[in-house]
């Protein structure tokens, strides 16, 4: 009888403890399911959100080459000089003439504000080459990558001396051939380019360099950091100066370039510079992050709420390639990416 008793006593018990595991695993499993029908709603207004801002990132591009209306306000510098609207246009969060909702973030860079991999000069190539290598760059690195880059480019498939061509790339794994032609097609096949992903290892490639348009050289009201970054002249000091100054007001000349680039720096970079636009634009958008200001009693001052919120700390978000050319028609496309790298969107770090 007692054996009977412990024995019910060891089954209710496993019972129990059975019962209770399947209540857990349901129950975890219904708030997995809640979790996850949430993030896809969250996620599917945002993707609305996104396409909403899109189409009126391009209607803003659209209307930037219409006509200026008669009374249309002007913006004007300290000195009282007409700013550029087209100068707006340089990965600054923008305020749209269509507005956005204010949970989302539209961020607009032209291409004149990088360096055109299909437009760069041995020369010049050479000397971001070198920069890119630090102080005394070895010749025969700077001949290596310089070879691979003209066998990589000319109309044959005979390697050039430090040159690499299809043979060479034929033995990777995986293989592949020489572009061979004079244009690239995106600036992510410079990491094909025997050396070059090395050499470009930590670089946003995207927010540096673009493939579209002729231009040589680079517009520093236009120009993102990582432009900057690369070329000569230019310190990371300096870099700051450019975008401190124009945020106040614009480049009109290189007279203006050179009231903070000092003599010896602007000799460097005098060959990169120019006033250039192009028709070839990058739009990001996304939704607006929250940004941890801290207790509002540590920080009362309302200056550096301010400041806190000029930072922003997404690095990611959904991003198209347009050409436009004309008011009157839509936006080409050029490449979509859904996860796109955000350029450097901190503001300047300028101690005074």
């Amino acid at each position: 009888m007692q054996r009977q008793r412990g024995s019910v006593i060891i089954i209710v018990l496993w019972t129990s403890i059975l019962l209770t595991v399947l209540v857990t695993v349901m129950a975890g499993k219904v708030q997995l399911s809640a979790r996850t029908a949430f993030h896809n709603r969250t996620a599917v207004g945002d993707m609305a959100d996104v396409a909403s801002a899109m189409t009126r990132a391009e209607m803003e591009l659209m209307l930037e080459l219409m006509p200026a209306q008669i009374d249309q306000e002007q913006e004007l510098d300290d000195e009282g000089n007409i700013r550029s609207p087209a100068y707006r246009f340089n990965g600054q969060p923008l305020t749209l003439y269509y507005p956005v909702g204010e949970n989302m973030v539209v961020r607009i860079y032209n291409h004149a504000g990088k360096i055109n991999l299909n437009g760069l000069r041995e020369a010049n190539l050479q000397l971001l080459i070198e920069k890119r290598l630090g102080p005394e760059p070895d010749p025969q690195r700077v001949q290596e990558l310089l070879g691979a880059w003209i066998d990589w480019h000319d109309l044959n498939d005979l390697a050039g001396i430090n040159g690499a061509e299809s043979e060479y790339y034929e033995s990777l794994d995986p293989p592949y051939s020489a572009r061979n032609a004079r244009e690239m097609d995106s600036v992510e096949e410079l990491r094909l380019i025997r050396g070059f992903d090395e050499l470009f290892k930590d670089v946003n490639l995207d927010a540096a360099f673009t493939v579209y348009g002729e231009g040589e050289t680079v517009n520093l009201n236009l120009a993102t950091r990582e432009a900057m970054q690369l070329l000569p002249g230019l310190t990371d000091e300096l870099i700051e100066q450019v975008l401190m100054y124009r945020e106040l007001r614009d480049f009109r000349s290189r007279a203006d370039v050179g009231e903070i680039i000092p003599i010896e720096n602007f000799v460097e970079l005098s060959n990169w510079v120019g006033n250039n636009s192009s028709a070839a634009y990058s739009v990001y958008a996304y939704p607006r992050a929250e940004v941890e200001t801290g207790d509002a009693e540590e920080e009362p001052s309302s200056m550096a709420d301010d400041s806190a919120q000029e930072v922003d700390p997404v690095t990611q978000a959904y991003m198209e390639i347009w050409d436009i050319r004309s008011a009157a028609d839509r936006a080409r496309v050029y490449k979509v990416d859904p996860y796109a790298r955000l350029p450097d969107t901190s503001p300047p770090k300028v101690e005074d």
